[in-house]
């Protein structure tokens, strides 16, 4: 834990260039799930719940990109996502949104702000 309302969540080097991992914060009903996708040397947090249906993007465990398009995938219905933005660019929910949260690098950590 970091100072004030922040959570170090994981280290960068656990997060692969073009890979994501999944991550959850409190306990029964106050649970909240999202993940955090790499590309390069950046990092890009998102809700996850897809626009169209609520349900979480991923079947497998931290795997929330496409491996042939670099892009967010739901699993449930294949809609893809831009990592670097959120927004939906094919699928049920085109120019929706995935609802971005606030992470950093703080040295070799990755950091969740609320």
């Amino acid at each position: 834990m970091t100072g004030g309302d922040a959570t170090v969540l994981c280290r960068l080097a656990d997060i692969p260039d073009g890979a994501s991992k999944g991550f959850e914060i409190g306990e029964g009903p106050e649970a909240f799930e999202f993940f955090v996708a790499r590309k390069g040397e950046r990092i890009y947090a998102y809700e996850n719940s897809c626009p169209h249906t609520g349900g979480p993007l991923d079947w497998t465990p931290d795997r929330f990109i496409d491996k042939e398009s670099g892009h967010i995938l739901c699993a449930t219905h294949g809609a893809l996502f831009r990592v670097e933005t959120g927004q939906c660019l094919a699928g049920p929910c085109a120019g929706d949104w995935l609802r971005a949260l606030r992470v950093s690098i703080d040295g070799e950590d990755i950091v969740f702000e609320r």
